[in-house]
């Protein structure tokens, strides 16, 4: 029987049961059923992660309607999400790597799915930033968690691959959310749109609890504060792994600064679009669908700081052609810019696993937190750029984060990780 003999920085020994060597086989590999099972249920949980994490993100003009507050402040309903998922996963990411990874997913998808009814209910501003908050706290135990258990479980050959399929859920489910988000909204109300993505939500956590099989690889760590202090110290000191938590801080604050206010622009004259067709702009999502997983492929033809750089480039177009006043040149600007950001986000993401020794979760998790950071920081931020210049303050702001991710981009490839 020949033994698998993957490269070091592939080498999950440390996260392994102790005395149990494992062979090829017993690792998941392309084609089997455990693999079909893997990634349809872990697509299902991207999927409801980020149609609960961004379905207000295309309501944000019409929740400043209904409670009289500024396109900064409604686009805290998003940002206090990301925020305080960002800060769960300091401590989901360890608890997972302590009592099990299928266990805090699946907690975590059904307490943000009852969070997200709830809020359909609430009739206070602040009532509706509690809810949001109490979901992305929920949410951080399925977010850098899924990530964690698809580098334990699946072959090192398709670990690439099954993270772009992943990433690729997660697109749809930013799409799902918006997309219902704004149709419903404009035929009905913004409170049966969230509703109606909180049921979708709690049916897919459901079906993830049914059919995602459980861990195989996991090693249950110590909870101690010495042993996780001892890891972050590791992470941060490890040559690579800063820089790619910098890379999703950058991308992703870029990527929600942009979709947190095209919505005010395309309602506004001159084109004065309906809720319903900015909803439709979601669309967009599905090129992340697409790029996500080949960029997983070309990682392991070009390498993966190659492709980073290259998708890095694609946002940096595609924001500039949203410049321009015409639909016919905004609309691909945003299908380039998302294909670059999802791509970029996968090989990013997907680098975390094989370059962490120790703690996987923990490292995951300082990825996410990272990356949610982003989200939560730029997100708000830019409503002082769109308030004070317009879209081109915007695209200045965006542009600017991307340049300097391009920068740390080139970093990683000098260090040749």
């Amino acid at each position: 029987m020949n033994r698998s003999s993957p490269s070091p920085t592939l080498d999950d020994s440390v996260d392994r049961p102790s005395g149990l060597v494992p062979v090829s086989h017993e690792y998941i590999k392309r084609g089997t059923p455990q693999f079909m099972r893997v990634t349809l249920a872990l697509f299902s949980a991207g999927l409801a992660t980020f149609a609960l994490l961004y379905c207000v993100q295309p309501v944000l003009p019409v929740l400043s309607q209904e409670f009289g507050v500024s396109p900064a402040d409604s686009s805290l309903s998003l940002s206090i999400s990301t925020g305080l998922l960002a800060l769960g996963l300091l401590v989901t990411g360890p608890l997972s790597d302590a009592i099990g990874r299928k266990s805090v997913m699946v907690t975590a998808l059904l307490l943000a799915a009852v969070c997200s009814l709830l809020s359909a209910t609430m009739t206070s501003w602040h009532g509706v930033l509690i809810a949001r908050a109490l979901i992305g706290l929920s949410l951080s135990g399925v977010a850098a968690v899924g990530m964690t258990y698809l580098s334990e479980e699946m072959h090192p050959s398709v670990v690439a691959f099954s993270m772009g399929l992943y990433i690729s859920g997660n697109s749809i489910g930013g799409m799902s959310g918006r997309l219902l988000s704004g149709v419903i909204t404009d035929f009905s109300s913004w409170r049966i749109a969230i509703a109606v993505i909180g049921c979708f939500a709690l049916a897919s956590a459901l079906m993830f609890w049914k059919i995602l099989p459980p861990s195989r690889h996991f090693r249950p760590a110590s909870l101690k504060p010495r042993s996780l202090l001892i890891n972050f110290r590791l992470h941060w000191r490890d040559s690579g792994l800063p820089l790619l938590f910098a890379e999703g801080f950058l991308l992703m604050g870029a990527f929600v600064t942009l979709y947190n206010y095209i919505g005010y622009r395309l309602l506004a004259p001159p084109y004065g679009f309906s809720q319903a067709i900015v909803g439709l702009l979601s669309v967009v999502y599905l090129t992340g669908s697409w790029s996500s997983p080949k960029a997983g492929t070309m990682t392991a033809r070009y390498g993966r700081s190659a492709v980073l750089l290259f998708s890095i480039g694609i946002m940096m177009v595609g924001i500039l052609l949203t410049l321009f006043s015409s639909v016919w040149l905004i609309f691909p600007g945003m299908m380039l810019f998302t294909a670059g950001f999802f791509a970029g986000h996968s090989v990013a993401s997907g680098w975390i696993g094989p370059r962490a020794r120790r703690g996987k979760g923990q490292a995951s998790s300082l990825y996410l937190f990272s990356y949610y950071l982003g989200s939560s920081l730029a997100g708000t931020s830019g409503g002082v750029f769109w308030h004070q210049f317009g879209w081109p303050g915007i695209t200045v702001f965006i542009f600017i984060l991307l340049a300097v991710a391009l920068l740390v981009g080139m970093r990683l490839r000098s260090k040749r990780l």
